[in-house]
């Protein structure tokens, strides 16, 4: 791991070479990192896939700093260690940036607290850069029932560099018309063999499921998606099946697929796998219990890698296709949801998946969560519907990650 540190020293020292007046920080940092001074004359010739900070390395260099305020890192992390006056000018200088926009943060103290902290600021630039030029396919519209899920696709390329792309849904028709069950029976044998059992659904209607499958992987390959999410309901008028299967396949395969065309609950996944490299299982609250701070969170589709054993049911709200129960591991888990237009606001708490539920009257897949925070957020001041749970507590990552974005807790 390289770290660049961007350098700004003053005139007035620049006969004392950097590394010898900075021993102890510098020999320290090279404990664990590769450590690139670079001078401030020099900073055009950094990328921006390059983990980069601003070293204040003396005093009177406020001015300097702010000079080469576009070509700065961001957000700003500024390293000093308070010999020549560096302290009082990073104080001075994380002032100016703050006050004109730009999140920043000063870097002092004990060494080994420094280098603790550059991994978590590393942690947080190699995920901005996989996140960076992520293509997500809007595979027809989202539910008209997802009235508070919206999200602009020009501020969210803006904000995250990512892209959302229109796909119409009649190229998943049309691939599904040319798939042959001969295609996909091998693999719909290997499935049906997985299963601890198979309920409601027949024969033909897991063929119907895997034709789907089929369809969607050659339109995420065409159009080089990197996530989708599928109006599912609109599927199951045309085609006769249900996309849960297909979404749970490609979820398995890396490809992040989220249902109902829920646009910020996609851009929350992705998220959450690039972050955590955990598969996001994407539900429903279905139930809520203030008094015991519990939620049962439940859906028809559910990655079958996430599962420790699964059930091939059919759709709950529609009798049809293909549905997943799948038996979740309990143990400590995350949930998580980005909202806003803009996707700068994000809910975030720890809990503990304590039983998979078996309510006959909700979606197939079903967990309840004894959570860590209230659970009162959900009654009060919800991000709308559908949340993000993943296996193991992963809360103090993925808050480093959205605060340094500017992001906006919902509690």
């Amino acid at each position: 791991m390289t770290v660049n540190l961007i350098t700004f020293v003053s005139p007035l020292h620049r006969q004392t070479p950097i590394r010898n007046s900075h021993e102890v920080l510098l020999a320290e940092l090279e404990k664990y990192f590769t450590i690139n001074l670079v001078d401030h004359s020099n900073i055009g010739k950094l990328t921006q896939d390059d983990f980069s900070i601003v070293f204040i390395a003396t005093g009177g260099v406020e001015k300097l700093v702010a000079q080469h305020f576009e070509a700065l890192p961001r957000p700003t992390a500024l390293l000093t260690d308070g010999i020549y006056n560096s302290l009082p000018a990073a104080l001075e200088i994380a002032s100016w940036l703050h006050n004109r926009g730009m999140k920043n943060e000063i870097l002092h103290g004990e060494p080994t607290d420094i280098a603790k902290r550059l991994f978590i600021l590393y942690n947080n630039f190699r995920a901005q850069r996989a996140l960076s030029g992520r293509r997500i396919g809007v595979i027809g519209a989202p539910s008209g029932w997802l009235i508070a899920s919206n999200v602009d696709f020009l501020l969210a390329k803006r904000r995250w560099e990512v892209e959302y792309i229109n796909v119409p849904i009649e190229r998943v028709y049309e691939y599904y018309a040319l798939t042959s069950e001969d295609e996909v029976g091998e693999e719909a044998a290997v499935l049906a063999e997985k299963a601890l059992a198979c309920r409601e659904a027949s024969p033909e209607d897991l063929l119907k499921a895997m034709k789907l499958h089929a369809a969607i992987r050659k339109l995420v390959r065409e159009e080089r998606l990197d996530a989708l999410t599928l109006s599912c309901f609109r599927v199951i008028d045309q085609v006769g099946t249900t996309g849960c299967l297909a979404l749970a396949l490609l979820n398995d395969e890396g490809i992040i697929a989220g249902c109902e065309g829920d646009l910020q609950a996609v851009f929350t996944m992705m998220v959450a796998k690039t972050l955590t490299g955990q598969a996001p299982f994407m539900g429903n609250p279905s139930l809520v219990n203030v008094r015991n701070n519990e939620l049962v969170l439940s859906h028809c589709t559910v990655g079958l890698k996430q599962t420790e054993r699964f059930i091939i049911r059919s759709h709950f709200e529609t009798g049809t296709g293909i549905g997943i129960q799948g038996i979740l591991p309990e143990g400590e888990v995350t949930l998580v949801k980005c909202g806003g237009e803009c996707l700068d606001e994000y809910y975030l708490s720890s809990g503990t998946l304590v039983e998979n539920t078996n309510h006959i009257n909700m979606c197939r897949t079903q967990v309840k969560i004894r959570m860590n925070t209230p659970a009162d957020y959900f009654l009060k001041n919800p991000l709308g519907n559908h949340h993000i749970l993943l296996h193991g507590n992963h809360e103090a990552v993925l808050n480093e990650f959205f605060q340094a974005n500017g992001c906006k807790r919902i509690e």
